[in-house]
């Protein structure tokens, strides 16, 4: 494919799947990403604003993650069997609103951990089953996935950069009041998206047990939680590490900024770059320089040039892996098993790897350093790489 630009993207998914609701489908993207692009940043500072120390923000940070490991489990296999994909997840949605509304009325850790528990578990079983739909209305076109995806990454941006901005001179006291918007906006936006494309899939039955004995499955599950354990102190406290070091909440906010445009770049070139290396080079291309990254954000934060390059570098460890991986997702979970194969891929990465990655770092954040912490993340990639080098093909 030749297609290197959004709007190209877009031109050539409408000639192949002239049905495909595009703007609806990148919409919902646009505004959940946005959310993300909240969280990240600045939940954890908010966290330490209303005086928890760095073992309950690990601990709470867990929690959030950890909800991924059962729930997209278990919508994936209602809407698998029963259908109605679309039903689900603005059902999900709704009690994801009501629950993370309670934010707004208590600041104890208890009372936090229970709402992040349930607020967590239907935010966090909608996406995968999103997914699943996106790929379902893109048809035998599902390399246009980043055409759509690409606005993931805008809403992404735009939250990150606006709410930095904004909290050069308000406190961060709005953060729940900010996110209950756009958690609203996102149900919004799913009541518009079709349901026609989410129905049951009428093929034969194919094991979901028989597909996830399968070396290379358990191999591309494995890489996925090691990608997202490596990212734990990163996601987590990465805000923090840079106020610590003395940047301005403008300054993090426009760093965070760069890793996503650096991302929204290499989405457009997807296509280009799985035909001329193909996934399973992709995949090994993104823990060598993950590996990289870690260490050069733990051991150069002081060094402007560096810190930069660290934050380009999200555009392989997150925007090439999670491009490559969902595909490989999508390609190895067939028929009745699509929508528990990416919640299965979502629970290992985004739920298993970022639960365990958030507890440990956690507790080494303050006893072990920084640096250590970074090292950690560095050596499970060179772990990562030598099971995708040993198991994983295209």
């Amino acid at each position: 494919m030749q297609n290197v630009t959004l709007d190209e993207l877009r031109v050539t998914l409408h000639e192949q799947t002239p049905g495909v609701p595009y703007w609806r489908l990148s919409s919902f993207y646009l505004f959940y990403f946005a959310v993300l692009g909240i969280f990240l940043p600045y939940w954890s500072p908010y966290l330490r604003s209303i005086g928890f120390d760095a073992k309950a923000i690990g601990l709470l940070s867990a929690i959030l993650a950890g909800t991924k490991i059962i729930a997209p489990n278990i919508l994936g296999w209602i809407a698998d069997h029963r259908g109605q994909r679309m039903r689900i997840i603005r059902i999900a949605l709704l009690l994801a609103c009501m629950a993370f509304s309670c934010m707004l009325f208590t600041t104890s850790f208890v009372w936090m951990a229970l709402i992040i528990t349930v607020f967590g578990f239907f935010w966090n079983a909608a996406l995968p089953q999103f997914e699943a739909t996106t790929f379902t209305h893109l048809g035998d076109s599902s390399h246009a996935y980043t055409g759509i995806r690409i606005w993931g990454s805008i809403g992404f941006i735009v939250a990150v950069v606006s709410l930095g901005k904004y909290l050069e001179s308000h406190s961060l006291g709005q953060l729940p009041e900010i996110i209950l918007a756009l958690l609203l906006a996102i149900f919004i936006v799913s009541i518009i998206v079709p349901e026609r494309a989410s129905g049951p899939i009428h093929v034969t039955d194919v094991s979901l047990f028989k597909v996830i004995r399968q070396t290379r499955v358990i191999a591309l599950l494995l890489v996925a939680f090691l990608m997202q354990f490596s990212h734990a102190p990163y996601y987590i406290f990465y805000s923090i590490y840079l106020a610590d070091h003395g940047y301005s909440s403008l300054f993090i906010g426009g760093m965070w900024a760069i890793s996503v445009i650096a991302e929204v770049f290499i989405f457009m070139l997807m296509p280009r770059l799985i035909t001329w290396l193909g996934l399973t080079r992709l995949l090994l291309i993104c823990f060598t320089v993950a590996c990289m990254r870690w260490l050069i954000i733990g051991y150069f934060v002081d060094v402007l040039p560096l810190l930069i390059i660290g934050q380009l570098m999200h555009a392989v460890t997150f925007g090439i892996f999670h491009a490559t991986a969902i595909q490989l997702t999508h390609r190895y979970f067939t028929g009745r098993t699509q929508g528990r194969g990416q919640a299965l891929y979502s629970s290992m990465s985004f739920g298993a790897g970022l639960s365990v990655g958030g507890l440990m770092v956690g507790f080494s954040w303050n006893s072990l350093g920084s640096l250590a912490s970074f090292q950690g993340a560095s050596v499970a990639c060179v772990v990562a790489f030598l099971i995708a080098w040993r198991w994983i093909r295209d």
